[in-house]
């Protein structure tokens, strides 16, 4: 089994509220939760940082396409948020919205809306999922 990134993501939580540190392979970020419940909100939250990948991914991915293409579109952008239901089973819901530049042809944004959809963070999110919580 190969992991997909080179070494653990790891993360601290001290006595302050909320505020995480996580460190990846070259840096450091910080999370926390809002003021509203609690957090000093000095960073982002667990549900930001999430559709922060996913951002991040779609955008990546889409960039990646439209230079092998050789298209010329200087700038994308994406807006994220989520919403959750339980009915009989818990499911969220991501909304993804992607503006592209005036005048981009439908065509071409309909290809880019399918590319969006294969980058891997949206295949990890949309496949099952399991996490094996232990202890050293």
């Amino acid at each position: 089994m190969n992991n997909l990134l080179e070494q653990n993501l790891t993360a601290h939580i001290g006595q302050q509220k909320y505020l995480c540190t996580v460190n990846w392979r070259n840096g450091q970020l910080i999370m926390d939760e809002p003021e509203n419940i609690g957090g000093g909100d000095l960073g982002p939250d667990p549900y930001s940082t999430l559709l922060a990948s996913l951002a991040g991914c779609t955008l990546s991915t889409l960039r990646m396409y439209i230079d092998r293409k050789g298209w010329d579109i200087p700038e994308l952008s994406v807006s994220l948020n989520m919403h959750q239901e339980s009915a009989t089973e818990l499911i969220t819901q991501m909304e993804r919205i992607i503006t592209f530049p005036e005048g981009l042809d439908h065509e071409i944004k309909e290809r880019l809306l399918v590319i969006a959809g294969k980058c891997p963070v949206s295949k990890i999110l949309e496949n099952k999922i399991v996490i094996n919580t232990q202890t050293p």
